[in-house]
């Protein structure tokens, strides 16, 4: 495990993102009853990876489902899971994160969770999330390291507190925008539409050149401090995991996935050839309202999503930037290098744009 204490996240230097408030602690989990957990390797000189768990409540997801949807910004990368979420509306296990050479193993663990799972002993389907970003520029992803422990010690440690970031879990081994990417978490309270809320986690691994609202930090910085390092297949993707408290049916929550990618947009990212950009959005409405009739549940008509819109692209940017402040310097296999965002530099380029 890396030392984050002494990395801020991007509100501690004074950035603010949008004109939404952020949630109590400002993470996915502001979201009630969601879960993160991670478990991170790093072993010798060439294993950095690791898995990255939520949950969308603690109770038995497959047999209390929540609505969601899948929005693909760009098709190159693997979704275990997709095409059933998106014909059903309906998401029924945990989502794991991981690197592109484990989803296999992940889905095979995330299927052993839930047949595990009390109450589900007559359980003959079930249908794993699993998305997956290339980690192999600092990991050895050809050894394929996660495995079924690893992907059940991050479902069973998985926490409502709020999550861990930068270089960890689904995140250790990622490169983002040319410097340490990561994990990074935000969210937003509506607190005039509702008083809803909407929290965002990426797995940050995808390429570009970096802008922190508005201002040209990457130019600033050199265009990137891994310049000649990293050739074009090595970028890629980005996933995203959407989370709301607002009632909202399968196609908005689709409609908010897709919002997503311009709050990416922001940070600089293009969506390249061999990026594989992924978004999974779902809703926790129903599991607080139990007995409530689906066919009478009120969903939030399409004139009503546009604050939500909102929201979420402030909300995925801004969890970029965290998944970037958060990072730390990791060296790798064959001593590649990722060298994390030089904090007091970057600071210093955004009071120069005027943008703290």
């Amino acid at each position: 495990m890396q030392n984050h204490d002494k990395r801020c996240r991007a509100r501690d230097i004074g950035l603010k993102i949008g004109v939404f408030m952020p949630g109590p602690a400002n993470t996915l989990t502001d979201v009630a009853g969601v879960a993160v957990g991670h478990t991170s390797l790093i072993r010798g000189n060439s294993i950095r990876t690791g898995v990255t768990a939520i949950l969308p409540h603690r109770g038995n997801v497959f047999r209390d489902k929540v609505r969601g949807a899948v929005y693909v910004g760009n098709g190159f990368g693997k979704l275990i899971g997709l095409s059933q979420v998106n014909e059903l509306g309906e998401i029924e296990t945990p989502i794991v994160l991981t690197n592109t050479l484990s989803i296999g193993r992940a889905a095979d663990a995330i299927i052993n969770y839930v047949l595990t799972t009390p109450g589900n002993e007559d359980v003959r389907s079930v249908n794993p999330i699993v998305g997956e970003t290339n980690d192999g520029f600092l990991n050895d992803i050809r050894g394929q390291h996660i495995g079924t422990e690893e992907v059940t010690a991050a479902l069973h440690t998985a926490s409502t507190e709020p999550s861990e970031e930068g270089a960890v879990g689904a995140g250790t081994g990622t490169v983002a925008l040319g410097f340490k990417g990561g994990i990074g978490c935000a969210s937003r309270r509506l607190s005039d539409f509702g008083n809803k809320t909407v929290g965002v986690l990426v797995q940050s691994n995808f390429g570009g050149t970096l802008r922190i609202n508005g201002a040209p930090v990457g130019e600033e910085l050199g265009g990137s401090y891994l310049k000649g390092k990293i050739s074009a297949r090595d970028h890629g993707s980005v996933m995203v995991v959407i989370a709301t408290d607002a009632c909202i049916d399968s196609r908005n929550l689709r409609r908010l996935a897709s919002r997503s990618q311009l709050g990416l947009a922001r940070t600089g990212y293009v969506s390249e050839n061999g990026s594989g950009d992924y978004f999974i959005a779902f809703s926790t409405y129903e599991t607080h309202h139990p007995n409530s009739d689906q066919r009478q549940v009120d969903y939030l008509r399409n004139e009503e999503m546009t604050p939500l819109f909102r929201a979420v692209i402030e909300t995925t940017e801004e969890a970029v930037y965290n998944s970037l402040f958060r990072a730390t310097t990791i060296v790798g296999r064959d001593n590649n290098v990722a060298e994390a965002l030089p904090i007091e530099q970057t600071c210093n380029i955004l009071r120069r744009y005027n943008v703290l």
